[in-house]
């Protein structure tokens, strides 16, 4: 297993050498250790592009002689979980999970009583969506705006789709929000951000989803993300040449990988009723980490039962565990950040992954998935190119 590195390795870290060199807002982590990040300071317009799914592994795997790979100068760790719904923000706030109190795609929030999917902010049962004027993403997770902080111009450039979504709007605040509809359209929306900055110091996020949408339906091993990765490169030359002339430092990298799942290293909450009644809530987290919140009175049956018949498939821990050690970030936690990782965490070994459905929901279909701990999942590229 691969464990976040906060100390001086991961996304946490690179939030907090972004933090320092755009005007010095911390973020209590360590920069980013063994890496030269000095242009950070002096570039007038920082560019940070997440690229969803795209881990370091496969990158220089199946990239090798991109022009990603090429100006790839480390490998850094996500955070944990390695999922999308954790990283993000990370990226949004500069702080990982142990302060942002968001650990995965499903979260029990136990002050609602409710199991929420919290990036499309909609009710697990039923997908409903929560109107913002009942509810924030903000205030679960209490934390603000990376954005907000910053003494420089900043400005987001996702989507159209979910560029106003509840989420964003929540964590955004402090930056202009620029939509966009497709690759060609991102860099040419990412150089019409910098163009117009003038001689101001501007800091821009980009966000391109499409590889992790490919990865989930396709695998990531697949064709069609490996003909999409080259078709990102592509444009990625492209932008780094529009870009030649405006002092534009360009950070690439990811909020996770993935690895490739089959039917038969699929564990369906369905086909073990003796494990589902010793819970009380849904499988919550991820398919590859899975918090279980467990009846007081059937521990002994959970855990007997995960020993006897799972052990091959899955890594228990007591959730407690997780927070002692640190997996998901230094210092003092979010005050509701044991309430929202169970009583035990499910860690999937290999290539498996654990799903459970609710009334109305169809089972999980994903080939590939993410959220665990193995080197594909935990490891992302840095890409640093100085135009």
């Amino acid at each position: 297993m691969i464990y976040p590195n906060y100390s001086g390795g991961g996304i946490a870290n690179l939030m907090a050498s972004l933090g320092q060199a755009l005007g010095g807002v911390e973020n209590g982590y360590p920069e980013l250790e063994g890496i030269d990040l000095s242009g950070l300071a002096t570039a007038r317009n920082v560019l940070l592009l997440v690229i969803d799914g795209l881990g370091y592994r496969y990158l220089q795997e199946q990239a090798a002689q991109s022009t990603l790979c090429q100006n790839c100068v480390a490998s850094i760790t996500s955070v944990c979980p390695s999922t999308t719904a954790s990283a993000i923000p990370t990226f949004l706030t500069g702080v990982p999970p142990q302060q942002h109190g968001l650990t995965g795609w499903f979260t029990y929030f136990s002050e609602l009583g409710s199991v929420l999917a919290i990036l499309p902010f909609r009710t697990r049962l039923g997908f409903m969506p929560i109107a913002d004027a009942d509810l924030s993403p903000g205030v679960l997770s209490g934390v603000g705006s990376f954005y907000a902080r910053l003494p420089v111009a900043s400005n987001i450039v996702m989507p159209d789709r979910i560029a106003h979504s509840s989420f964003n709007r929540a964590f955004c605040q402090g930056a202009r929000i620029w939509p966009f509809s497709g690759l060609s359209d991102l860099s040419q929306t990412i150089l019409r951000v910098v163009t117009q900055t003038g001689t101001q110091r501007s800091f821009v996020y980009a966000y391109w989803p499409e590889f992790d949408a490919l990865a989930h339906e396709f695998g990531v091993g697949s064709r069609q993300a490996a003909d999409h990765l080259l078709e990102i490169d592509h444009s990625f030359q492209r932008l780094l040449a529009e870009l030649r002339g405006t002092d534009t430092l360009v950070l690439v990298t990811a909020d996770h990988g993935f690895v490739d799942t089959r039917p038969e290293t699929t564990v369906r909450l369905s086909d073990h009723p003796q494990l589902a009644e010793t819970l009380m809530t849904p499988l919550c987290g991820e398919p590859r980490l899975a918090y279980c919140y467990v009846h007081p009175n059937r521990t002994a049956q959970f855990e007997r039962y995960v020993a006897e018949r799972l052990s091959r498939q899955a890594d228990l821990f007591p959730s407690s565990q997780l927070l002692e050690e640190g997996w998901f970030g230094l210092g003092n936690p979010h005050p509701r950040l044991k309430d929202r990782i169970g009583h035990y965490a499910l860690v999937m070994k290999d290539d498996f992954k654990i799903t459970g459905e609710l009334p109305g929901e169809s089972p999980l279909q994903h080939i590939g998935v993410h959220g665990g701990l193995s080197s594909e999942e935990m490891y992302v590229p840095l890409i640093l190119v100085e135009t």
